[in-house]
């Protein structure tokens, strides 16, 4: 009995099991428990058996690693399926290709192993190197993509098949090495190991660079859905503030001739005409009532955003209370107010038509010295938070441009969104942050 081949087999199953399991908890954001690497290695241990028992094909044996990665991510971490599949696919493609990459060395290395001590000394080399470039792969994998990222990974095919590919490749690539140990190294067997070994850097650097790519897929289709949804706020803002300067445009013009209707109002009552008057006071009561708002918060783009989206929450059955009073001057642009104040609202109603009983929203402000506190608070469902969405990104933009923070806190049924902004600024003091 080999004790070396056993020791070494039951060393590389452990390392690699562990490497698994920390990858793919780290790269989709799951947290990391010691049964988790207990029953992942067990399993491992049991296939290896088998395989080595019944001697499989590495095909087999690849495929059976693939699904064991893919159940340690469905059903023991969690995962979605998109999400579990790309974790999967990277940590058994990383991990072949890493020790395969070393084979083409221990062929050209081989002819002058003259020693048992030689050979038990490359083979343990080989080994730690194999592990070594598992590990700074799944560690730049781990940090190029998010788990933000990764959970929203649905095209999983422009991903799969280019991997099915190179799998393919590292597999013919591979059958030179049923037996690499040679007597001699001819200079064309040296220079055939020179060139898989090169093929076999490629694969591990096209997995690498297709991941690269993949990534940049990703995020520029995201980058299109918020720049058109983008767009689409701004152009319903701008109908907010347009709408805003018309209201102040008319209260003023209204309040201007006040003095006029007065007037009128007073001649009519000196003439004995009560009917008159009081239907000349029942239309100054209808225009007064067009040029008011529901909710007065000192800023007229506010009071025409809150109205609006309040109303339809209200149509809704979705009770709405406000208790706000912005500073003035606030020193916050109208834009960026109908940015938080858009957003906000915006999730807050959607999360109240998400529950079957009736949801409500609060709406409250503060001033803090130089700071102002805007809190939103909502009835929401028992679930877990989805993943920060285009809304809140925007929000947390203003906070930053305003110098000032954003919190989101969820306990049981209620989500609390408070936006810290700092209204001392002066405006050539603010800077915009880029994206």
């Amino acid at each position: 009995m080999d004790y070396f081949n056993i020791g070494l087999n039951i060393f590389c199953l452990i390392a690699q099991g562990m490497m698994h399991v920390y990858f793919c908890t780290s790269l989709t954001g799951k947290k990391q428990k010691a049964y988790y690497f207990a029953i992942y290695i067990f399993i491992f241990f049991i296939l290896d058996w088998l395989a080595n028992m019944f001697s499989f094909p590495l095909v087999i044996g690849i495929g059976t690693e693939l699904l064991m990665l893919y159940g340690l991510n469905r059903f023991i971490l969690g995962n979605r399926p998109s999400a579990s599949w790309a974790a999967a696919v990277l940590a058994g493609y990383i991990s072949q290709f890493s020790f395969g990459l070393i084979s083409p060395v221990e062929a050209v290395i081989s002819p002058y192993v003259t020693t048992p001590l030689l050979l038990y000394s490359m083979v343990i080399a080989s080994t730690a190197a194999s592990l070594s470039i598992s590990a700074v792969c799944y560690t730049i994998v781990v940090k190029s993509i998010s788990p933000e990222e990764i959970g929203r990974m649905t095209n999983m095919g422009c991903l799969l098949l280019p991997v099915l590919f190179f799998f393919t490749a590292e597999l013919y690539i591979r059958q030179p090495y049923t037996q690499i140990y040679y007597d001699a190294l001819s200079p064309a067997l040296l220079f055939e190991n020179t060139t898989l070994l090169f093929l076999q850097a490629l694969g591990l650097g096209a997995l690498l660079c297709t991941l690269y790519a993949y990534r940049h897929l990703c995020r520029s289709i995201q980058t299109r859905t918020e720049m058109q949804s983008l767009s689409q706020a701004v152009q319903a803002q701008k109908i907010y503030i347009a709408e805003a300067q018309t209201r102040y445009e008319q209260t003023k013009a209204f309040r201007h001739d006040i003095k006029n209707h007065l007037s009128v109002l007073s001649a009519l009552l000196n003439n004995n005409k009560p009917e008159e008057s009081k239907a000349y006071l029942q239309k100054l009561e209808t225009v007064s009532t067009t040029l008011s708002f529901p909710y007065q918060t000192g800023n007229p783009v506010v009071d025409i955003l809150l109205g609006e989206k309040l109303k339809m929450a209200e149509a809704d059955g979705i009770a709405a209370e406000v208790s706000l009073l912005l500073p003035n001057p606030c020193g916050i642009d109208d834009f960026d107010l109908c940015v938080i104040f858009a957003n906000a609202l915006d999730n807050a109603i959607c999360a109240c038509q998400s529950i079957e009983e009736a949801g409500s929203i609060r709406i409250s402000g503060e001033r803090q010295g130089d700071f102002y506190m805007l809190a939103f608070e909502n009835t929401c469902s028992n679930h877990p938070l989805p993943p920060a969405g285009t809304g809140l990104s925007n929000i947390k933009a203003v906070t930053e441009k305003y110098h000032g923070a954003m919190l989101t806190e969820k306990l049981e049924r209620r989500f609390s969104l408070n936006v810290l902004l700092n209204i001392s600024l002066h405006p050539e003091s603010i800077t915009i942050q880029n994206p």
